[in-house]
């Protein structure tokens, strides 16, 4: 199993906790993907959004482009997975700027592609919205984009939404993407390499990987997709200590600072299943994950994920540096050594 975190570029997870000591700020970033690597993480998330969606539009964001070039040159090991919205940006444009801190990274630059769901956002920024099928359409050519540019010199191409002439562009970093509409599936499953889910129990992603690995098949030429999961983590002595930490972060009014974002989230996007402001509480579903107990609970879970096939594990953590800290000493080895158990005994 790798760990990966998600980079609090909005100055953390939790709705209902204004101050969660991780500031969205350069220094902190900083700060965080150097003691990472240190610790055993092999990789970070850096989500793209223009306004604050956890902690309110007037709450400060980092901008992921930028951070991920300047984390780039500080790191030396880590894998940086940016967010990139088709939306917001033109695909060969992207992909050069990709290209670029790819190289500054000696290699270590991945994609996660994601269609907008935000419609103020694009609206306070002047980029167009459109339907939920429309998104997904333009994300397929622009993945064609950036794909033809990452592999062919010389690439033209001529779509609905994009136009490219004669384009030189190198190497090819590799693509995520996740969603749960069947045009999502479809599209992941036919242009990228791996797919990141929602936070869900092992059992339910098991049938997820399942149902993407039919519909990879569909494709011989390609190569077997990997898949991720995203997940909130809570650490405790005990399963009561980590249960009582649940009930504090999960208490969410709709006053919330975020909740009017809630509501366009969910009529933007499609999900397989019903979210509750629960699972909203701290973003991407993560307490679904059920990464919650004891070190020996939590290492469990791991290796039920990796049992059905996912091999990347996208976290999250509040306050981010202090429990990911925990979460280092207290399951990473343990991780390995529960998998190494369970492997031994399968054979």
């Amino acid at each position: 199993m790798r760990f990966g975190y998600w980079m609090p570029v909005f100055g953390g997870w939790l709705r209902n906790v204004p101050d969660e000591k991780m500031e969205a700020s350069w220094p902190y970033a900083k700060r965080l993907a150097q003691r990472s690597e240190e610790i055993g993480f092999d990789c970070s998330l850096i989500a793209e959004l223009n306004l604050n969606d956890i902690k309110g539009v007037e709450a400060n964001s980092l901008d992921a482009w930028s951070t991920a070039a300047a984390l780039a040159a500080v790191t030396s090991k880590i894998e940086l997975m940016v967010a990139v919205r088709p939306t917001f940006h033109l695909p060969a444009l992207l992909a050069k700027q990709a290209a670029n801190i790819d190289h500054i990274s000696g290699g270590r630059l991945t994609l996660n592609v994601v269609s907008s769901w935000w419609a103020d956002e694009a609206r306070k920024y002047g980029v167009s919205f459109e339907q939920h099928d429309d998104r997904y359409a333009r994300t397929s050519e622009w993945l064609d984009v950036v794909d033809g540019v990452w592999s062919r010199d010389h690439f033209s191409y001529s779509g609905k939404y994009y136009r490219v002439e004669d384009n030189v562009l190198k190497p090819r970093p590799c693509i995520y993407a996740g969603g749960e509409s069947p045009a999502a599936k479809d599209l992941i499953a036919e242009k990228c390499d791996a797919y990141l889910m929602h936070g869900d129990p092992p059992e339910r992603v098991g049938e997820k990987i399942s149902d993407l690995r039919m519909r990879r098949a569909k494709h011989s030429q390609l190569a077997p997709m990997k898949f991720g999961v995203a997940g909130y983590a809570i650490v405790r002595e005990t399963e009561r200590e980590a249960q009582d930490e649940v009930k504090r972060i999960t208490d969410v009014q709709q006053s919330a600072a975020g909740y009017a974002n809630y509501q366009q989230w969910l009529a933007g996007t499609q999900l397989e299943q019903r979210v509750s402001l629960e699972d909203y509480s701290v973003s991407n579903r993560g307490l679904r994950s059920g990464l919650v107990g004891t070190a020996e609970q939590v290492a469990e879970r791991v290796a039920a994920f990796e049992n059905t096939g996912v091999k990347l594990l996208l976290l999250q953590f509040s306050p981010q540096l202090e429990e990911m800290e925990r979460f280092a000493s207290a399951v990473i080895g343990k991780d390995a050594v529960i998998g190494k158990e369970q492997s031994t005994v399968e054979h």
